[in-house]
């Protein structure tokens, strides 16, 4: 009896392998929550907290690592609805280049070293980035596919990484790393109901709930307007004089306030052409919304 090889399959190599991990642990989200983190840890450092390139660079690292391990266990969660929504159906997972055991494997590695690493920082730093991979994988990804309240626990995860930074370089966690935290936490529903809301179709196929309302209708438009409104007094807070040791100058305020008009100006257009077209660019504007304000806030710090 005659067999033939199956050749068809690509061969395994160190390309492909950085390949996955970079799409399992998505390095682009993993990066940009890492760039939150450090700037969290720029705003804290003083001179009674100085900055520490050793601090800096473990914070980065550590941040990677439960970033990406929070993915990897979220698409071994979701490895069968993955594959039904045509954005993620080619991730390694319900594609079938990487196992789900190999995926544990690697989930459990980047905790435990991203955890003894946040530890080496200091033990509170290591807290909230447990708390925050527990929150998601635990809580926040099951939920998706049972209500729309997800997006609201989700909420305290994502909005962890930005007072993460600050609790890395002081120790504490106070008014300062609260208002960090609440910015980013108001932030994430626009973004995220914008992504719900473009993203419908495909979310729809594998019964997932990411708008308020269920549907792409005047109510989620309109919490995302009120959302976004909120996410704009949250972010003033500094200049208030309120906020302990995180101040904003008056021109900060007002580049501030302006970068909050331009995101709400988007949220409205949404409200008022309800597409997939206005919320896929109000996305585009919340992501650069959030890193430009982070670096004023940064930039307005060093020059006072």
């Amino acid at each position: 009896m005659k067999t033939t090889l199956d050749t068809s399959e690509k061969p395994v190599t160190i390309a492909s392998l950085l390949i996955d991990f970079k799409e399992i642990t998505k390095a682009g989200l993993a990066i940009s929550v890492v760039f939150s983190s450090i700037v969290g840890y720029l705003l804290g450092v003083s001179e009674e907290f100085p900055f520490s390139w050793l601090t800096f660079v473990l914070l980065a690292i550590g941040g990677y690592c439960m970033v990406g391990a929070s993915n990897v266990f979220n698409q071994i969660i979701e490895k069968d609805l993955d594959a039904l929504m045509d954005r993620t159906k080619n991730r390694p997972l319900p594609s079938g280049r990487l196992s789900k055991q190999n995926a544990f494997v690697m989930g459990t590695v980047l905790t435990l070293v991203g955890l003894a690493i946040l530890y080496s920082i200091n033990p509170k730093t290591a807290m909230f980035g447990a708390i925050s991979i527990f929150l998601y994988t635990s809580v926040y990804t099951p939920l998706k596919t049972i209500t729309p309240l997800s997006v609201f626990v989700g909420a305290f995860p994502g909005a962890i990484p930005f007072m993460l930074g600050w609790v890395a370089a002081t120790n504490n966690f106070g008014i300062e790393a609260g208002t960090l935290f609440l910015i980013q936490f108001f932030w994430q529903f626009p973004h995220f109901w914008a992504i719900g809301w473009f993203l419908y179709k495909d979310y729809e196929k594998a019964g997932f709930f990411m708008l308020p309302t269920g549907k792409q209708d005047k109510k989620t438009a309109l919490q995302t307007i009120l959302y976004t409104i909120w996410l704009i007094i949250a972010s003033l807070l500094p200049v208030s004089g309120f906020t302990g040791e995180l101040q904003l100058s008056f021109v900060a305020a007002g580049v501030v306030l302006l970068l909050g008009l331009w995101m709400l100006y988007f949220a409205v257009k949404l409200y008022k052409e309800m597409d997939e077209k206005a919320a896929r660019k109000l996305m585009l504007v919340s992501v650069s919304y959030i890193s430009l304000l982070q670096l004023v806030y940064v930039i307005d710090k060093f020059l006072r």
